[in-house]
């Protein structure tokens, strides 16, 4: 509110988007270019991904066999949460292992908008939300700030500004839902409780804090009912509390427990959807890198994870699949003497970029798929 990034935005803002997308038939060719120039031999590469379970996942994955000349091993649970579970049994499928992992979010060209895509295969072809998963999780928040926006009520008084709140949000002791900092929004007494100048049926009056009104020094104060607090709420005066399986790892609630601390910031964002699946790309990075840095499965073999975020451009008229583009956040890479290194979103797109496109190693997926259905059939023993 004073203009200090906390931790946690910074994070956020530390992710670049455009500057570093790639469409996936550039994308995955060049990841497998840079796997051989790491050592990683033909023939002998086991991909895994881990995605959302959505049909707009497809394409990507279709690529993916393409290049490497294998189907990927399914490493990924919806919302694009690596099941970590599976590290031993993938790990005994290949040689050498180039892993990625990617939330998801979908957009619509004509329209400008993150996290709706076109259903082919709707009735009248749709749009819905996308990462379906992640938009559901985000319900409840994006209900709870619009709540706030409109029962936080700025007035001019008879003494000079004053700020009216519902009686439900100034109640800190709540175990669900928008919690405000009221520290930073209203003046407190010496035991650091909020001073109250009115008490309503259902709401209170107290005095702006000097931080809010620093904050509002350009706001012109209206007198009478005064106006809703709108866009002034900023992420940094409130947080939100829910009650979760918090100790089920990747179970039904492990994408909201990875969003949770930064939802203040998506709420807000002008692209909540967008937002939460990059903050779910890096919180899942740095989660499943530490198991396979620990995973006794991956020592002495040579390991690529990438991690990133999958845009799918809604599909137009004519087109069965979505232009999806792939925007890296960060990769751990492994050697069979288990020497391992870190690359930074900025690294890893340059190490990428500076790739070839062109995979002479890659699988004529037709006539390989061909081939099986003329070669001779075989009959099974029942």
């Amino acid at each position: 509110m004073t203009g200090h990034r906390s931790p946690i935005s910074s994070l956020l803002g530390s992710f670049q988007m455009l500057p570093v997308s790639m469409r996936y038939s550039l994308f995955v060719p060049r990841l497998y270019n840079l796997a051989k120039s790491l050592g990683f031999e033909q023939g002998k590469i086991m991909p895994s991904r881990a995605f959302c379970s959505d049909e707009s996942q497809g394409y990507p994955i279709i690529l993916i066999a393409k290049h490497f000349g294998s189907f990927p091993f399914n490493h990924g649970l919806v919302g694009g949460v690596v099941a970590t579970d599976r590290h031993g049994p993938y790990a005994h499928h290949g040689q050498d292992l180039v892993m990625i992992q990617a939330s998801h979010v979908g957009y619509d060209p004509k329209s400008g908008a993150f996290g709706v895509y076109r259903r082919l295969q709707t009735e009248h072809q749709e749009e819905t939300t996308s990462c379906g998963k992640i938009c559901g999780a985000l319900d409840r928040y994006l209900d709870d700030y619009a709540f706030a926006k409109s029962n936080i009520l700025l007035r001019k008084g008879e003494t000079g500004p004053e700020i009216v709140i519902d009686n439900q949000l100034h109640n800190a002791d709540r175990n669900q839902g928008l919690i405000l900092k009221m520290e930073d929004i209203v003046e407190m007494d010496s035991t650091g409780n909020p001073i109250v100048r009115h008490s309503l049926s259902t709401s209170k009056t107290f005095l702006p804090s000097s931080a809010l009104l620093d904050h509002l020094k350009a706001y012109e104060w209206k007198a009478g009912k005064g106006e809703p607090i709108g866009e002034h709420l900023l992420p940094d005066m409130f947080f939100f509390r829910r009650q979760t399986a918090m100790q089920q790892e990747e179970g039904r609630d492990h994408l909201e427990n990875n969003l949770i601390d930064v939802m203040p910031h998506i709420v807000t964002s002008d692209s909540p959807a967008l937002t939460a699946a990059q903050a779910n790309t890096q919180v899942e990075f740095d989660r499943a890198f530490r198991t396979i840095v620990q995973h006794d499965a991956y020592r002495g073999k040579n390991v690529m994870f990438v991690s990133g975020l999958n845009v799918d451009i809604s599909p137009g008229k004519d087109q069965r699949f979505p232009l999806t583009k792939f925007i890296p956040w960060a990769a751990y890479v492994k050697d069979t003497h288990d020497n391992h290194w870190t690359w930074e979103q900025t690294e890893l797109f340059e190490k990428l970029n500076a790739q070839s496109p062109a995979n002479p190693d890659k699988v004529d997926l037709e006539s390989a798929i061909q081939a099986m259905e003329n070669a001779e059939e075989i009959l099974l023993p029942f």
